[in-house]
């Protein structure tokens, strides 16, 4: 067995026994959901299910990342792959920190409006502006990027490459976060991303990747088992923005940010969605989509939660698929 699938294994069972000792805490803090008037009414009976779960799986990253520290640095020859892996668990602590701070006061000082959007976007900033100068300046990966389906690096000024990498991790938490709307949805998607970059990480010989990517997976889908459809957990932003933070870190790592185009196009669309609606609205005073962000106008539409989940999941893998194939 890998050293790989043995993380993944741990990192799930982990976040399964967190699941089993976090979720009832949350319910006695009663730490509910808060659902929209305005929303698919069938997701007012999900009014005060437990949210802030995105903590099971950053305690299970802590305890596993830990260990495979401990393991690595008391490996001969493998000293440069543990010390690689703390920086990209403060970067996700970091993110997900910010989503904690976040969902607290929103369901447990009961603060509707939560952390303010520009006090959440500064903190966002500053992780991604260290995460990028750790990159150029710490590890000196240089600002080259891989351009899928050409085969190429381009290089790009770093005038040019720094703002360019702070925009991808900040559009990219934003979408994964956007994309957490429907049980399952944005863990089954993150899932199928980060396996696909853990992937081309193992195939690039990146020991520090393909470890860390996969206890994130494990994680992930521990969390899952709890936030399948019904779910008895969510992961609020405290979740979602961990694990945007992590597909962007991992794809500025492994110099193939462009590549997110294409594996995370359904993030993308839900982004996209967003913003054509409230641009749409504002010209005619109509809604383009029933609802958005996108996983909701196809509920109007008719479609089920898990529908949606499936279809989307698909969707992700088959892109993953068709991503792998053309770098």
């Amino acid at each position: 067995m890998s050293i790989e699938t043995s993380m993944l294994i741990i990192a799930f069972i982990t976040a399964v026994i967190l699941g089993f000792i976090v979720i009832p805490l949350l319910k006695k803090l009663k730490v509910g959901q808060i659902e929209r008037d305005d929303g698919p009414q069938s997701h007012l009976k999900k009014q005060g299910t437990p949210t802030m779960g995105g903590i099971i799986i950053i305690i299970s990253m802590i305890l596993v990342v830990t260990g495979a520290y401990i393991f690595f640095s008391t490996t001969q020859g493998q000293n440069e792959t543990a010390n690689r892996l703390i920086p990209l668990l403060v970067l996700t602590i970091g993110f997900g920190a910010i989503g904690f701070v976040d969902d607290f006061k929103k369901l447990v000082l009961k603060n509707t409006k939560g952390l303010k959007p520009s006090y959440k976007m500064l903190g966002l900033l500053l992780i991604s502006v260290v995460y990028v100068i750790y990159l150029i300046e710490g590890l000196h990966i240089g600002t080259d990027t891989y351009i899928p389906i050409l085969k190429i690096y381009i290089n790009i000024p770093i005038y040019f490459y720094i703002p360019f990498a702070i925009f991808v991790m900040l559009a990219t938490t934003n979408a994964v976060n956007l994309t957490d709307g429907i049980d399952g949805l944005s863990s089954s998607v993150s899932a199928i991303i980060i396996t696909c970059l853990t992937i081309i990480g193992m195939t690039a010989g990146m020991k520090e990747i393909s470890v860390f990517g996969s206890i994130v997976i494990g994680s992930v889908l521990g969390f899952l088992m709890f936030n399948l459809h019904p779910a008895k957990v969510f992961m609020g932003d405290t979740g979602s923005l961990l694990l945007g933070g992590v597909i962007s870190a991992i794809a500025l790592y492994l110099k193939m940010p462009i590549l997110l185009i294409i594996i995370a196009l359904i993030p993308v669309l839900e982004t996209l969605s967003v913003m054509i609606q409230v641009i749409y609205f504002k010209k005619t005073g109509k809604r383009f989509f029933k609802m958005a962000p996108l996983h909701h106008h196809f509920e109007l539409g008719g479609w089920k939660e898990s529908k949606v989940v499936i279809v989307f999941s698909l969707a992700t893998l088959a892109l993953c698929m068709i991503g792998l194939k053309i770098i």
